[in-house]
Parts: C-alpha cells; structure tokens; sequence
C-alpha cells in the first residue's frame, strides 16, 4: 500500500470534506463497491460512513473498512466511529 502524504491526511481530516456514500443495512454490497470505485477515480479522497447497526464492535468497524480499501485498491487514510476516509492515488 502507498504511504499516504501530509497534505492528504490534513484533507481527510478537514470537516468540510462531506460524506458521499454510506454502508447501510445491507452491508458492503457490490454496488456499493463500484460506485466507491467511481468516485474515488474522479476525485482523491472519498469519505464514508457505517450506519449505526451494520458493525457492532471497533474491531469489526476497522475490518469493514481494512476491506473496503483492499476492494477498491485505496488506502484507508483516516476512521474515527463510523466514519473513514479513502484516499487513491
């Protein structure tokens, strides 16, 4: 995995950065997975959120995620609760 830059950790980090796209009840879907594919080809850094109830422990969150980044050949930049960002270069 590429080590990620200052600059984009500092971007990741920024609140301003909205979240565009959500894991809901159904979990990690393929077309959740292809629209992530989408948008992280068409800007750097995409930022998403586990509704409450698709993970129950931290574990299982950094495990959805760590998933998520290997699925869409990015690298998990930033998570804090339910929410992470990606980042592809």
């Amino acid at each position: 995995m590429t080590s990620v830059p200052n600059h984009i950790k500092r971007m990741a980090n920024d609140r301003a950065l909205i979240v565009s796209a959500r894991v809901g009840r159904n979990g990690l879907t393929t077309a959740i997975i292809e629209e992530l594919i989408d948008q992280l080809n068409n800007r750097s850094l995409v930022k998403i959120k586990a509704n409450k109830g698709v993970v129950e422990s931290t574990a299982e969150r950094i495990e959805l995620f760590s998933e998520i980044a290997k699925m869409t050949e990015s690298s998990l930049v930033f998570h804090r609760g339910n929410v992470a960002v990606f980042w592809k270069p």
